[in-house]
Formats: C-alpha cells, structure tokens, sequence
C-alpha cells in the first residue's frame, strides 16, 4: 500500500495533525514551565521555612546570653525524634574547643559546614545547599553564624529531609499531567470537530463536482459560505461556457458536412451521365470522400461530446432497442439475439455514441453470425481509485477472425470481406470513438466459436 507524504495528505489531516501537535508543543511547554516554576516557588517556601526555624534559634542565642541555650520556641516535635531528618545544630566558634549543642533528632551525629565546602554566602551571610545526612537521606541545610558582640560567635544550622517535598512535587506533576492529558484530549476532540466542520462547504462542492461527473446534475447547487461561493459560481460558469463551445463545435461540424454535400452530389450526377474510365474513376473517388468525409464527421462530434460534462446514459433502454433493432433488420435469418444486462448501468457519455459504438459491434456479429449473438453488460473497477468502466461483450457464432485478421479489422477502411455491405469503417468508428471516452475495443476469439468483440467505456 502506497504511503501518501504529509504535503500530499487531505487538508482536513493537515490542519488536524499540524493543529494537534502544534496543541501537544503548547502543553508540554506549559507543563515544563509550570513544573519548574512550581518548584522553584516550593523549594523557596521550603527555605523560607528553614529560615524561619534559623531566626528563632538564633532568636534564642541573642536571649540567653552567656548561659546555655534552650531553643523552645521551633514548636515542630520532629526536632525530637531520632535520625527524623529535622535537625538543629548551634556551634560557639570563638571558643578554645568549640562547643556544640544540637536537636535530640541528630542523635550525637553532627551537621558538616557549608562553609567549609565553600558554599557561597547570600546577602546577610546566609548560606544554603542540599547535602547528605546522617543516615545519607538528603537533606536542605540553611546556616548563618551570628555575632552577639561579647557573648560570644554562634554558627546556627537548620536541616530538613527534602523527600516531602519532591513527594509535594511530584504529586503536582501527577496532577498537572493528569489535567494536561484532559485538557489535550479535549483539544484534540475540539480540533477535530473544528476541521470537519469548517471543511463541510468544501466536502459539498465535492459532493455537487461528483454529480456533475456523474450526469445526475449539470450544474453545481447548494448554498456556501463568502469563502467558497465564488468558487461554486465559477465552476458553474465555466461548466456553461464548456457546453456552449460544443454545441457550437456541433453546429460547425454540422455545417460543414451540409456544405459539402452538394458539391459531391453535383459530381457524383456529373460523372453518372458520362461514361468513360475518367467518370468512373471520379465517381469511385467521390465515394471515397463521401466515407471520409463521413469517419472524420463522426471522429470530430463524437470529439465534441466525449469532452462534454455532466452526461450520463442508461444502457439497458439502449440494448433493447438494439436487440428489437437488429431482429426486425436481420429477421430472415431466424438470428437468436440474447442479452444480459443488469439494473441501473450507465454510460459516461452521449447516448448517440452508446448506440453508435454497440450498434456496429452487433451489427457486426449479425452480418457474420451462424445463429447466435449474445451481448453481456458488467459494471467494473477501473485502473484507478473510484473508477469504474462498463465492459460491453458481443459474442457470435461465426467463423471468426485470425490474430492478423482481427489486427486488420480495426483499421479505417479496410473490409476482409468484399462481399458483404458495408464501407469498412464499423470497427475503426468503434475503437477512435472508444478511445475518445478513454475506453478501448479489444478482438478475441468467442466461446460460441466465432469473435468476441469486448469494449471497454467508462461507467458513470
């Protein structure tokens, strides 16, 4: 199966794909953004809380003095249970062996200095990185070291697991992927919706084009938005305009086979009342133009009407008006004439070319046949996607043809049978009038015994 490329896709997958990931890369943006301002603004909060517990320590220091400090005023319990991931630590650094007081929860482990991994300090000589506790749980640490002019220098430290809050943010990532994913599906549906519908006029003026093709209308009919009516108008005009230059194209070919008429009668009566080799000679020419004359009439309207629109013929009125035709013509001969033609076939094209083509097939096989003719209609798939072609089969059961004879039959003018009527142009009329509608006549040997005429038109 043939993979079509994205630029030769149908406009409505266009702008449903081209809306759609357009749609996806929005979202996915929107969520990164989201995701990482989210949590920049809770890794701030989760600092901001830090330094809280920092200022009430350091709160503590400044009102204890010289004496021992008792921070009581962090009111958060997890400072007390061992290894909890919540830890303080408060160091005198301008003491001979600094002395160290820290939270029940560090359980005689200590907190290592930023300063010593060369953290930078912020404004105010606070500093702040992720690091590895006690137990290797990471941990957020906050330290600053305050001066209380005489009661001595205190590094202060602050520590906190930072699981709660890649859980709090991954929970808001679940989330906000979760509504994303909606949101999407409901842009996709919304998308698709749009497409169908605003692409609804261009779906009808197809709809209204395939009639036209079809024979079921001659113009284009409906009512279409400011967009596309212009379009439909301008199809029906130029619909107009391509039946008048073939009516026109008929009326000149008409014109001009009365015109010369005449003057081939005149020499055709002239040559008639005198005698001689020279008025025989003129009066076989003639003839010859008459039949010319005649094949290229009949070439140039069945020219003008293949390239008509909107014109459609029901075969099976055809067929039997043929078949009645052909049994009163040939009723002599007792020829059995049987036809197969099922409901509802039509031919994309002009009835007088349907008759033209078929009638010289059967009137062919009624000037050959034994006894039986039978005609078989079949409606089926062209060459290409959505065509159809009507197959039209004659058979009979006369002598037939050989491959070189069947070859030759199918030229202009050429007669393998001097005896029987006829100016040799049947075959040929068929095949150049066939190829005029895109179809072909193909002659092969018949079942019956005789040729097999099968032609090949398309269906409408």
């Amino acid at each position: 199966m043939t993979r079509l490329r994205f630029g030769e896709q149908s406009i409505a997958v266009r702008l449903f794909v081209m809306s759609a990931l357009w749609s996806f890369i929005i979202l996915l943006v929107a969520g990164f953004l989201l995701t990482a301002y989210y949590r920049r603004t809770s890794e701030q909060a989760f600092d901001d809380r830090l330094g809280s517990f920092l200022r009430a320590l350091i709160a503590d220091i400044v009102t204890a003095g010289s004496s021992r400090i008792e921070p009581g005023g962090l009111g958060d319990p997890r400072f007390e249970v061992a290894l909890s991931g919540w830890y303080w630590q408060i160091t005198r650094l301008d003491a001979e062996k600094p002395e160290v007081q820290a939270s029940r929860s560090l359980f005689a482990a200590s907190l290592p200095r930023l300063a010593d991994a060369r953290v930078p300090a912020e404004d105010g000589g606070l500093r702040r990185a992720s690091i590895n506790g006690p137990d290797e749980r990471p941990l957020r640490l906050v330290e600053r070291v305050v001066d209380t002019e005489g009661n001595g220098i205190y590094l202060v430290q602050v520590a906190a697991p930072v699981t709660d809050l890649e859980a709090q943010i991954r929970r808001f990532e679940y989330a906000l992927a979760v509504t994303f994913g909606l949101l999407a599906l409901a842009l996709v549906g919304t998308t698709a919706f749009q497409v169908r519908f605003g692409l609804r006029p261009l779906r009808q003026l197809e709809a209204g084009i395939a009639q036209i093709r079809r024979g079921e209308t001659d113009r284009v009919e409906g009512a279409f938005p400011r967009d596309i009516a212009p379009v439909a108008a301008e199809l029906n005009l130029l619909i107009a305009a391509n039946r008048d230059i073939v009516e026109r194209a008929r009326t000149q070919v008409g014109n001009l086979a009365h015109a010369l008429k005449t003057p081939l009668s005149v020499i055709v009566n002239e040559a008639a009342a005198s005698r001689g080799a020279l008025a025989e000679k003129v009066g076989e020419q003639v003839q010859i133009m008459r039949d010319q004359l005649a094949y290229y009439l009949d070439r140039a309207r069945a020219a003008t009407r293949a390239g008509a629109l909107g014109t459609a013929t029901e075969v099976a009125p055809v067929i039997a008006a043929l078949q009645r035709t052909f049994e009163r013509i040939y009723v002599e001969r007792a020829l059995t004439i049987r036809t197969d033609v099922p409901a509802g076939l039509r031919f994309f094209g002009e009835r007088q070319d349907f008759e033209e083509m078929v009638g010289n097939l059967v009137d062919n096989a009624c000037k050959w046949a034994q006894s039986d003719i039978e005609i078989r209609l079949q409606s089926e798939p062209g060459a290409s996607a959505g065509q159809k072609l009507l197959r039209i089969v004659v058979d009979d059961d006369g002598p037939g043809l050989t491959p070189e004879q069947r070859e030759e039959a199918t030229r202009r003018g050429r007669r393998l049978d001097e005896t029987k009527p006829g100016s040799g142009l049947g075959l040929s009329i068929v095949s150049d009038l066939a190829a005029g509608y895109g179809g072909s006549l193909i002659l092969a040997t018949s079942p019956l015994g005789g040729l097999r005429a099968e032609l090949s038109l398309p269906a409408a």
